[in-house]
């Protein structure tokens, strides 16, 4: 690091200096009034005890817990393309295909699997799905852990949310007509 005489410096290095003690004295400010604020029994900063407390002023467009949709048979509609995994930037999605015993769908997972400690909440899962198997719900609820192997949701985990659709009608695709 260069030595800057105190005489010599310049005017950007003395407004970089002014700076530092800008940030140093907002934070301090911000600091000691939440600290009151605590001190008298108030509910001061941002600081929420997540999962006993949820935000309530939380987006409805929230991006949340990950769910499979069901077909009317109760089988999930993801069809084993692996677009989602693909995609997934977090690579946090692991997709096992098997022949399916429906002549109309070729392929079905066998595991489909969703590690929620690695997601980062993207969404390009539910935008890559070519037959909408995979959405995601704006609660946060469940999404905490104490144990990061217990944060691998499975198949049967994701398709508890059980929505179900009346045919296999997706973007004019129908498989009996």
């Amino acid at each position: 690091m260069e030595y800057v005489d105190r005489k010599k410096r310049g005017l950007t290095i003395q407004v970089y200096y002014r700076e530092i003690f800008r940030g140093v004295w907002i934070t301090t400010k911000h600091f000691f009034r939440n600290l009151w604020k605590w001190l008298t029994f108030r509910k001061g900063g941002v600081v929420i005890l997540y999962p006993e407390e949820t935000r309530p002023d939380m987006s409805p467009n929230n991006r949340g817990r990950h769910v499979l949709v069901q077909r009317s048979n109760g089988q999930p509609r993801c069809v084993a393309c692996k677009m989602c995994a693909t995609i997934c930037p977090a690579l946090c999605i692991t997709i096992e295909a098997e022949e399916s015993e429906d002549p109309n769908i070729q392929r079905r997972p066998r595991v489909f699997e969703i590690d929620v400690s690695h997601c980062i909440f993207c969404g390009f899962c539910v935008e890559a799905c070519p037959v909408d198997a995979i959405r995601m719900l704006p609660q946060t609820n469940e999404l905490v852990g104490y144990n990061r192997f217990r944060m691998i949701y499975d198949k049967e985990k994701l398709l508890t949310w059980h929505p179900t659709v009346s045919d296999d009608v997706v973007y004019g695709y129908n498989p009996k007509a």
